[in-house]
């Protein structure tokens, strides 16, 4: 397998950050690949990273770094590996409520009566080992176990689309599946062939609920949108759009010192917490539309 070396730093602020990674596109070697995002700790940090084919000239990286006003960049050799094969080896199936979330390579180990959900190991993101996940998982189990039925349900930002296949596992309605990202789409759609969901969860790309067919299925009775804190808040008026008087949304993507915040935009909206589960550093939330 060929080499790979990556190169990161961090700044204090996102224009520097932007145009640092503007700047990295000419270095000899090219980076292959260039992230810039914001840390998710609430210090306003930014990291700024580079992948490489070639191992990075360190005199224009310390260059740069003086340049911008950032740290000295770490840069470290990506040693040879199968991730696909390590990824299949330390992942372990999930049990989320009545959900068993799992890879090919443990199908013998479905336990009986279980509601499985296939996810490969070569598409991690969102295979339940995330606490995000997993909360979201449970709290659908929670609100299936008191009794509701979900006959019109969305999956905002998808990803493996795991959340809308646990849906569809449990009630006979269609499910709606969307993402921003056209890959992630892709990756949805082939992962509810492979759970034999077709026909079952529907996939498309939107931001938020920017779709036709899912503008056209509105209002939902219950919505999941597993994002992140500030793509949340930015959904709450469309969310109150969206979701039916009486109708849940399960949120997560957020870390618990960001949970207070999220409740606040969304009771503002109408939409209340009825239940709050942490699970590491992430939370997951359950509301309910109070509109009439």
């Amino acid at each position: 397998m060929p080499k790979t070396w990556t190169a990161f730093t961090k700044l204090p602020a996102k224009d520097p950050a932007e145009a640092l990674g503007e700047a990295m596109e000419e270095l000899e070697p090219a980076p292959s690949g260039i992230g810039v995002f914001e840390i998710e700790d609430g210090s306003g940090t930014w990291e700024v990273g580079g992948y490489f084919t070639e191992a990075p000239d360190d005199i224009e990286l310390a260059l740069l770094a003086a340049a911008f006003g950032a740290q000295d960049f770490v840069v470290s050799e990506v040693p040879d590996q199968d991730w696909v094969d390590k990824v299949r080896r330390e992942l372990t199936p999930v049990e989320a409520g009545r959900f068993f979330v799992y890879g090919s390579h443990d199908a013998d180990k479905i336990p009986a009566g279980a509601e499985p959900l296939l996810i490969e190991a070569a598409m991690a993101f969102g295979t339940g080992h995330h606490g995000t996940t997993l909360g979201c998982l449970r709290a659908l189990d929670r609100l299936a176990t008191g009794g509701f039925t979900g006959r019109n349900v969305a999956d905002i930002g998808c990803g493996t689309a795991v959340l809308a296949m646990g849906a569809a596992r449990i009630w006979p309605d269609p499910v709606m599946a969307s993402d921003i990202d056209e890959v992630a789409v892709e990756v949805a759609e082939a992962n509810v062939r492979a759970n034999g969901l077709e026909g079952k969860v529907s996939c498309v790309e939107a931001a938020g609920f920017d779709n036709p067919e899912l503008a056209a299925r509105a209002p939902f009775d219950l919505v999941f949108a597993n994002i992140l804190k500030q793509p949340l808040i930015d959904l709450a008026p469309h969310m109150a759009a969206h979701l039916q008087p009486g109708g849940y949304a399960i949120l997560s993507g957020i870390l618990t010192r960001q949970a207070d915040e999220v409740v606040e935009v969304y009771a503002q909206n109408g939409i209340n917490q009825i239940h709050r589960e942490e699970i590491g550093d992430w939370v997951t939330l359950t509301l309910q539309n109070g509109g009439a």
